[in-house]
């Protein structure tokens, strides 16, 4: 993970069942990578949720496609 990742990226095994989450809010990150999946802007979730900024929206993404495309080992 980047260093903007990991400071804006939280996960707490007591906190929304322990799903990455923006910077230690209930907010989860496949939360706001459904927003943008369903259509909405940046923009558009920036004004649904006002407690995120511009940079938490990179981060989700970028910590999505980081969980996503990573290497995996299949035992032969």
């Amino acid at each position: 993970m980047t260093r903007q990742i990991s400071s804006r990226i939280t996960v707490n095994p007591k906190q929304c069942g322990g799903h990455p989450c923006i910077r230690g809010m209930r907010i989860r990150v496949s939360d706001v990578i459904d927003l943008f999946a369903s259509g909405l802007t940046a923009e558009e979730i920036l004004e649904e949720m006002p407690d995120l900024e511009a940079e938490d929206l990179q981060a989700a993404l970028q910590y999505a496609s980081d969980r996503i495309n990573h290497p995996v080992l299949i035992a032969a």
